[in-house]
């Protein structure tokens, strides 16, 4: 049954006068199996921090989540790729929480947005915003069930906290809620930055990975090593849990210099406006090439990340001449559990090198906005797109237009446009940008068109092309076949495919009316449920158009038989 909650406001207000930064009772776990996590809050994601949990939800779909306190839903989703499915929902306590990669919804909110795909014949909903007291739920009433929608790696629940009127993302785990963890983070290699031309790392001034043992029970200590100047560190380190073998992210890392600390940061809450600068917080160039986080413990500049506190010097470190240092990491997971890596340095004096200048003719000065163009390719980039001043490598050949490696992160989207004045109507027609970073495995971008050009908007450096696509998508019947009677099915289900551009668009129709036919990109199928409607007959037809994202377009018709 559903109620207000005044009552509860006023249960509330008495909970906000605990000693406690956040009420450690008000929320209820949000399903009733034991809590193992597949992702922990403030994770290292590609561009981005992990904006919550990741419940495990043994391995299956359906599992039912309850509401963890009173609220209501103010906002509903149902989207192909991000979180999928997926509910937000406020409470009275002044917090939002955010259920992702449903299944589906409880039955009067999954009717209310069936309701919606059918009124737009849209499988796609955009954000839906019900009135206040449209889905009111009390503390462990059903309102979903867990999933595997949306860019989702597998079935699980990602379940976040947030601060309702700044939208501050919170640690779920500031609320009471527990997973089993006894176990020390994992701090697997430990890299030495040189920050200045004058720096040296074992006289040399390229970053240098620094080998690391493990002596077990969370201690850990570096080779000796020797260096002059400013320097700073980072550190590759994990997180697992009792229950799961994921490499989860830990909790906190800080960084003390012969006793003294100088750098500290944890995951407690960040806003999703500053998670992008996750890709100053770690060596993003390392990461790009080797899919290994590099975190830095010292804060470089343009990092606007909040999550700093008591920084000396920013973390940097000077080392002198003739002086010693004893250097101590410490990563900690939620619970406490903690490793500490020792690193002994002896300081000496800077050795002379001779560098090479490091120019080419496509320079960027971040202030400034810069077009460069090559052949028939154009390249428009804003200014502050860059973090840093920067000698872009350009190079147009073969009709592949390289700007630069994808080694440098960027604030925001460059243009990259191509002439297509010398095309031909169908190969205007055809025509699409790809991106061939990975020459094997090229990959479509979005692609606008306009007379003469097409264009894209990429916030990633790389290798970009023209490829065409002539090939029209497949479809393929799954659970039944033309012209048999299908009485016993609960659901008409085909595969899609389309091999160069990807799929951009569905269509399904019974007896030339509409259909909700559910899509699971991850293995292309296309599903339709039976109890949407009630078929009048027995004979009906069942057709489907699909596109892809040049617009070719395949169509099939088939006939089925089946009785109510």
């Amino acid at each position: 049954m559903k109620y207000y909650f005044t009552l509860l406001f006023l249960s509330f207000c008495v909970l906000g006068t605990s000693q406690k930064k956040y009420p450690q009772e008000y929320f209820a776990p949000p399903m009733k199996i034991p809590i193992v996590l597949a992702g922990t809050f403030g994770e290292l994601r590609s561009n981005h921090f992990h904006s919550g949990i990741d419940i495990k939800t043994q391995q299956r779909e359906g599992i039912p989540i309850y509401a963890p306190a009173s609220g209501y839903i103010y906002r509903i989703k149902v989207a192909q790729y991000g979180f999928g499915k997926v509910l937000y929902m406020k409470h009275p306590s002044g917090h939002t929480t955010v259920y992702a990669h449903l299944q589906k919804f409880s039955p009067e909110i999954q009717e209310y947005v069936k309701k919606t795909q059918y009124s737009k014949q849209n499988y796609y909903t955009g954000n839906l915003f019900p009135a206040e007291d449209k889905f009111v739920f009390e503390k462990g009433d059903l309102i979903a069930y867990s999933g595997d929608t949306g860019s989702s790696g597998g079935p699980h629940l990602h379940y976040e906290i947030r601060d309702s009127k700044t939208e501050k993302i919170i640690n779920p785990m500031h609320f009471g809620l527990t997973a089993k963890d006894t176990k020390s983070p994992s701090i697997q290699k430990l890299m030495i930055f040189p920050l200045d031309k004058d720096s040296r790392i074992n006289n040399s001034n390229n970053k240098t990975i620094i080998p690391i043992k493990n002596l077990g029970k969370g201690n850990y200590v570096a080779e000796h090593f020797t260096a002059s100047g400013n320097i700073g560190f980072g550190v590759s380190v994990f997180d697992r849990l009792d229950d799961a073998p994921n490499k989860n992210g830990i909790y906190s890392l800080q960084m003390n210099v012969n006793g003294e600390k100088v750098y500290y940061h944890d995951l407690e809450t960040f806003s999703f406006a500053e998670s992008k600068y996750i890709n100053l917080l770690i060596d993003y160039e390392h990461y790009a090439k080797y899919k290994n986080r590099f975190q830095k413990t010292h804060k470089v500049a343009k990092n606007k990340l909040s999550l700093y506190e008591d920084l000396v010097n920013d973390g940097k470190i000077i080392v002198n001449p003739h002086e010693n240092y004893k250097v101590d990491i410490i990563a900690k997971d939620y619970e406490g559990n903690t490793s500490t890596l020792r690193i002994p340095i002896k300081g000496v004096e800077s050795s002379p090198i001779m560098y090479e200048k490091d120019t080419t003719e496509y320079k960027i000065t971040t202030g400034k906005f810069h077009k460069f163009t090559k052949e028939n390719v154009s390249i428009a980039i804003p200014k502050n797109s860059f973090y840093y001043d920067t000698f872009l490598d350009f190079e147009v050949e073969n009709g592949v237009a390289k700007i630069h490696e994808p080694i440098i992160p960027l604030d925001k989207k460059f243009t990259l446009t191509f002439n297509t004045s010398n095309l031909n109507a169908t190969q205007r027609q055809q025509v699409y940008i790809a991106n061939v970073s990975k020459p094997k495995y090229p990959r479509y971008v979005s692609t606008k068109k306009k007379q003469n050009k097409v264009y894209t908007n990429q916030k990633s450096l790389g290798s970009y092309t023209l490829k065409y696509d002539s090939i029209k998508p497949t479809i393929s019947l799954v659970n039944f076949s033309n012209g048999k009677w299908i009485s016993q099915n609960k659901t008409l289900k085909v595969k899609i495919k389309d091999k160069e551009s990807g799929i951009k668009s569905f269509r399904g129709t019974i007896d030339n009316e509409w259909i909700l036919m559910e899509y699971n990109h991850k293995k292309g199928i296309l599903t339709y449920d039976f109890t949407d409607k009630k078929l009048v007959g027995s004979k009906h037809i069942f057709k489907i158009v699909v596109s892809d994202n040049v617009g070719n377009t395949k169509t099939l018709s088939t006939t089925f038989y089946r009785k109510e």
